[in-house]
């Protein structure tokens, strides 16, 4: 195996460690956090990262075979799609009542929709 090789191999082990850890302390986040608005960031945030560096670790080890495109397409599209579809679903949450945790001190949300609704 030529160095290059090897040190793709290395790159890809890499991306892969970092992205399950990322994936996991996004599901830690997921089961730990208060309410639906901090949850709804740590999974787009940390889980979308880790699915994008697991992505581009299989597209290493792969290449551009059609499993590494394939990867590479899911990857980009969490990436372009995951943070919107948090936010339709944070704003459909909040638009329906579900309210903050004890612990949160503003929502800046909420100042602009009330000023809306008296306008």
């Amino acid at each position: 195996m030529s160095t290059a090789g090897i040190v793709l191999e290395v790159l890809s082990n890499v991306f892969l460690v970092v992205g399950l850890l990322f994936v996991f302390l996004g599901m830690l986040g997921l089961v730990r956090l208060p309410d639906v608005y901090n949850r709804l960031h740590t999974t787009t945030k940390i889980g979308t990262l880790g699915a994008f560096g697991v992505m581009l670790s299989i597209l290493m080890k792969v290449g551009f075979s059609p499993i590494g495109v394939k990867a590479i397409t899911v990857g980009m599209f969490l990436l372009l799609t995951a943070p919107i579809a948090a936010h339709m679903i944070s704003r459909a949450a909040h638009r329906h009542g579900v309210g903050l945790c004890d612990e949160s001190v503003i929502d800046e949300y909420g100042k602009v929709n009330t000023l809306k609704k008296n306008e």
